[in-house]
């Protein structure tokens, strides 16, 4: 996945790359003079409120479940290029998790014997308990 082309989220959504706001800073940590000198920090920002690719189911479920705007940092790699392409897959990974829709839950009914199964496995743990007390005393 190339940083310059395009973002592919899920069957029916393609992001342009303009629509995609790019930053690169230093990295923390260890790596030596290569971690001083090299900007391998990557912040990728998509603006969902202001995207005129997204539909307005689209946007109002991106809107709910993530805010007007994602924003995904990755320092993982000593690389600028590998950090990008962890950046895009993991927007892209968000952004499919949140327009996801969730099929509604059909309620059903207990079958007659699982109701019964049911009652006879309390039945079995009652005689239990009633065997495990103390008999009372005799008088």
């Amino acid at each position: 996945m190339d940083s310059d082309s395009a973002l592919k989220v899920g069957r029916h959504l393609v992001i342009p790359p303009g629509e995609l706001e790019w930053r690169f800073s230093a990295s923390g940590g260890p790596g030596g003079q290569h971690a001083n000198t090299a900007n391998t920090r990557v912040e990728l920002v998509f603006d969902v409120a202001g995207s005129a690719v997204l539909g307005p189911r689209q946007r109002a479920r991106l809107l709910e479940r993530l805010g007007p705007s994602v924003r995904v940092v990755v320092v993982d790699e000593r690389s600028q290029l590998r950090n990008r392409q962890i950046a895009l897959e993991r927007l892209a990974e968000r952004l499919t998790d949140a327009l996801r829709v969730d099929p509604s839950r059909r309620p059903t009914v207990p079958t007659r014997a699982s109701r019964e199964r049911r009652l006879r496995a309390k039945q079995l743990r009652s005689a239990r308990k009633v065997d495990r007390r103390t008999p009372p005393p005799e008088a």
